[in-house]
């Protein structure tokens, strides 16, 4: 069984901390994101998974097999990059056949296992080409190829759609949903998109400064987020903030808040070690706000984006606190209108 385990798992560089403590259990077959902003350190644990940076301290198991003193290559882990990292000069029949060259694997072993792969990312066709005659999305296919004719016990992405544009980027993150659920295997992602994150995890881990925020379903992260990081990561438009006081619940699952003319009872209250009178943030997803003529929020608006299927509109309130509204329809509202707001208690959180 493929799985992974990280223990107190360290790494500096020079006097300069990147990865903190992390201890981390995935599964034989999960698909798992690592996901945070540039510089939060989730290349660097996959690297440091892969073989190619060295720990500082702790401890990582693939399969169940200590493999910190393994090189890369033993360490039964394929991975692909942001840069294709193809050799130009090859078709992509050898380029990925490459590797298993190298392993001294026999030519009939060779074409059946390229075939295969070929296959499953329906490329028979370009196994003829160079890189250079390729699209970027058929050059990222040709990487994703050569990990899978490797048989890996755990495959590892390090952003691999981040040179694609939009639509070839969702094209793409859906041909490597479908080969996970056709292969089957253990798959850790790192990327800085958020969307990605939530399409593709069974389980998320989201990292700030080399520490781990939270990790999760992909709804569990988006429903009950541990912190006001997470919850201002996760989600686009991303979750609102209001300032205020916990004026009711200390101690309690749920708070009352106060604060910016808003009053609401019945609030997720993140932490519980608050007291009656603390400054809190109220956190609202813009999707969970209801246009409501008698509501408690009001804003005037500054932008409205027509995406089509939504509508995101920016505000300001009263206090000058900008926030976001999102409906799944077209409106007709316009720049200076106010407009006001109703919201459910219980789909809000206290920080």
């Amino acid at each position: 069984m493929a799985q992974v385990e990280l223990k107190g798992v360290n790494k500096s560089f020079g006097k300069v901390q990147v990865i903190h403590d992390v201890d981390l259990h995935i599964e034989h077959g999960e698909f798992v994101v690592f996901v945070g902003p540039s510089g939060c350190g989730k290349s660097t644990l996959l690297r440091l998974i892969a073989g190619l940076e060295n720990l500082s301290s702790g401890e990582i198991f693939i399969a169940d097999r200590p493999v910190m003193d393994l090189p890369p290559s033993k360490r039964g882990i394929a991975m692909v990059f942001q840069s294709y990292a193809l050799y130009p000069h090859m078709t992509v029949f050898h380029n990925m056949a490459f590797s298993l060259d190298l392993q001294g694997f026999s030519k009939a072993e060779i074409r059946q296992r390229v075939e295969a792969a070929a296959t499953i990312l329906q490329m028979e066709h370009l196994l003829d080409r160079r890189p250079a005659a390729l699209s970027g999305g058929q050059r990222q296919r040709v990487a994703i190829g050569r990990a899978i004719v490797r048989n890996p016990d755990v495959f590892l992405f390090d952003e691999p759609l981040s040179n694609l544009d939009a639509a070839l980027r969702h094209d793409t993150r859906v041909e490597i949903a479908k080969l996970h659920e056709q292969l089957g295997a253990t798959t850790i992602y790192v990327t800085h998109d958020q969307v990605e994150a939530m399409t593709l995890a069974d389980k998320i881990v989201v990292l700030k400064d080399g520490r781990v925020m939270q990790v999760g379903s992909p709804m569990e992260l988006f429903n009950a987020p541990a912190n006001e990081f997470v919850a201002g990561f996760l989600g686009s438009p991303k979750m609102n903030f209001f300032e205020g006081v916990l004026s009711g619940g200390a101690g309690t699952d749920t708070g009352q808040f106060d604060g910016e003319g808003l009053s609401a009872t019945g609030v997720r209250l993140v932490s519980q070690e608050k007291s009656t009178g603390d400054a809190v943030r109220l956190g609202i997803r813009p999707q969970h706000m209801m246009l409501d003529a008698n509501g408690p929020l009001t804003g005037t608006v500054t932008l409205v984006e027509q995406l089509g299927t939504e509508t995101v509109v920016e505000l300001q309130s009263a206090s000058e606190t900008s926030f976001r509204f999102a409906a799944a329809e077209s409106l007709d509202i316009k720049a200076g209108q106010q407009v006001s707001f109703s919201f459910d208690p219980g789909r809000a959180h206290l920080f």
